[in-house]
């Protein structure tokens, strides 16, 4: 169970990064911009991904394993514990790049940027 986690975990961990912003550059200093985008950028980083994803996946083992549990045996709660680890790894690991992606826009935003998106 432990290996399909990893299996099914690790690419969503390896793409772990906020995505591009859409900026309206017209009149930017483009030098500036890249500073500022680089200090916002290393903001957005500050969000714990692996660490979120973990507890998110934790929990869904929980659940799983308790569901299955509930409706059959110990097989079926194994199976359940590695489909909850599974779907809370991706609500984990998706609601933690919401939140990457966030401080990224509201930090350029703070600095005078229109941002998109």
């Amino acid at each position: 169970m432990i290996r399909t986690v990893m299996f099914i975990s690790l690419p969503l961990l390896l793409m772990s990064c906020a995505n591009e912003p859409i900026v309206d550059r017209r009149g930017v200093d483009e030098a500036q911009y890249q500073g500022d985008l680089a200090e916002c950028r290393s903001y957005a980083y500050q969000v714990d991904t692996i660490g979120e994803t973990g507890k998110a996946a934790a929990i869904g083992v929980a659940i799983g394993a308790s569901v299955g549990a509930i409706l059959g045996d110990s097989h079926d709660a194994e199976q359940g514990a590695g489909v909850g680890a599974v779907a809370g790894g991706v609500r984990g690991f998706r609601k933690a790049e919401h939140r990457k992606e966030k401080v990224l826009y509201r930090c350029l935003k703070s600095r005078g940027y229109r941002v998109f998106g």
